[in-house]
């Protein structure tokens, strides 16, 4: 059985990118997006309604997303960034300014969430909201109760304790590749502000993060699901 703690937010957002030509005449449209993020059912049934074709390719960081689309020419009309990368990318002109008159749907997105993509994406020009939620703790309670004796894991403690970490390291243990993510749950777990730009915080998160790095079989953001399914990770 697999259980997932909700603890951080975090946005990813629609965005058009600035291309040399449309594909009007083709009609399709290349989707650069997340592993998982879309059902495959969606595309289908775009495609029915309007008989436009979606090339869907997926990635798994925001590095390699802002790589392509800062090198240019990366072919794709929408792209799906997390939010805290869309401000230099959308400073670096790579972006087309949405035509809000063609998204009247716009009038139902939630404002509070807006709001905070604002902070990118001033006045939402470029982007609207595919996507909120949150980075916590997935586990196998199985696996939990066979190392730890409890059946959930209720506190970052499990994760930053490196005693109780290493209890766990024969389970399994990934973390999302996401600095922007991770850094700030470290900062929050050792009681500094998650928003803090200060080195010090900086090298306290690093310090704290390095400790419990050998216990951590893989860093990355594309397999977690498939792990969670087989029961191959804690």
């Amino acid at each position: 059985m697999i259980r997932k703690a909700l603890l951080w937010s975090a946005a990813s957002l629609l965005v058009g990118v600035m291309t040399p030509s449309a594909h009007a005449a083709e009609k399709v449209v290349n989707l650069y997006d997340w592993s998982d993020y879309l059902d495959p059912s969606v595309i289908d049934d775009f495609t029915k309604d309007t008989g436009i074709k979606v090339v869907y390719d997926v990635f798994d960081s925001n590095e390699i997303l802002e790589t392509k689309l800062l090198t240019g020419g990366s072919g794709y009309d929408v792209v799906v960034p997390s939010a805290s990368f869309l401000a230099r990318q959308v400073e670096a002109g790579v972006f087309q300014k949405l035509d809000r008159s063609k998204l009247p749907n716009i009038a139902n997105m939630w404002h509070v969430i807006e709001q905070r993509t604002a902070k990118y994406d001033p006045d939402n020009q470029y982007s609207v909201n595919y996507m909120w939620g949150t980075v916590g703790l997935g586990y196998n309670t199985s696996k939990i109760k066979a190392a730890l004796g409890v059946d959930r894991l209720d506190s970052w403690d499990f994760f930053f304790d490196p005693e109780k970490l290493k209890k766990l390291a024969k389970c399994g243990v990934y973390v999302v590749d996401s600095p922007t993510e991770i850094l700030p749950i470290t900062m929050n777990y050792l009681g500094l502000n998650p928003e803090s730009t200060s080195p010090e915080d900086f090298d306290k998160a690093e310090e704290a993060f390095m400790r419990i790095r050998p216990d951590i079989r893989k860093i990355e953001s594309s397999q977690y699901l498939t792990l969670w399914r087989t029961a191959t990770s804690a």
